[in-house]
């Protein structure tokens, strides 16, 4: 291989790289810096962090009915996309403290019963812009995946927010079982 040849194989790697990593860097942050610093705030209590998340998605979801709704909107389909992205994102970050707080062992009860109450809401206005009549389909066709891939997502975590609440209650109940058995006994 000649020097020339290296060169040009480097060159064509490195315009791979930065083809590869420009999307990536172009992927904007979904959270405002105030509400970075307020999840900071939250990181070991499970209730007002989770509820954070909830807060924040559901901020997203309004603001896109909002935009949807004002006339004077300009790029709706995209701008339809971007929040289901931005809603997506922070939702997803929502199950994955979920994930972490199940992991430390922490109760979670009463912040997934809010969670399962906002999984309800959120899934109605998912399905409300889903299945909005008046919205021509070339226009519905610029955010169709995303919003198809963020309903389903809301549904099946619904459905794994319902049985974590289950399991969670169960564990609960052996706890309580396990603290009031007497001294001494050990039937079990």
């Amino acid at each position: 291989m000649t020097v020339f040849s290296f060169r040009v194989y480097m060159f064509l790697g490195t315009l791979l790289l930065m083809a590869a990593v420009a999307p990536a860097q172009s992927h904007r942050d979904p959270f405002t810096q105030s509400e970075v610093d307020e999840i900071r705030d939250t990181s070991w209590q499970p209730q007002l962090r989770l509820g954070l998340y909830v807060k924040f998605a559901r901020a997203r979801l309004v603001a896109m009915e909002q935009m949807r709704s004002d006339p004077k909107t300009k790029d709706r389909p995209r701008q339809t996309h971007d929040k289901l992205d931005e809603f997506l994102l922070i939702y997803d970050e929502l199950n994955d403290n979920i994930e972490t707080y199940i992991d430390r062992k922490d109760d979670i009860r009463k912040p997934l019963k809010t969670i399962i109450e906002a999984d309800v809401d959120f899934k109605g206005r998912l399905r409300t812009l889903k299945e909005a009549a008046d919205v021509p389909a070339e226009e519905v066709s610029q955010y169709e995946f995303s919003l198809t891939n963020t309903l389903d997502t809301v549904t099946t975590s619904l459905q794994d927010h319902r049985k974590l609440l289950v399991e969670q209650e169960e564990a609960a109940k052996h706890r309580k079982k396990s603290d009031t058995k007497p001294y001494g006994n050990s039937s079990e």
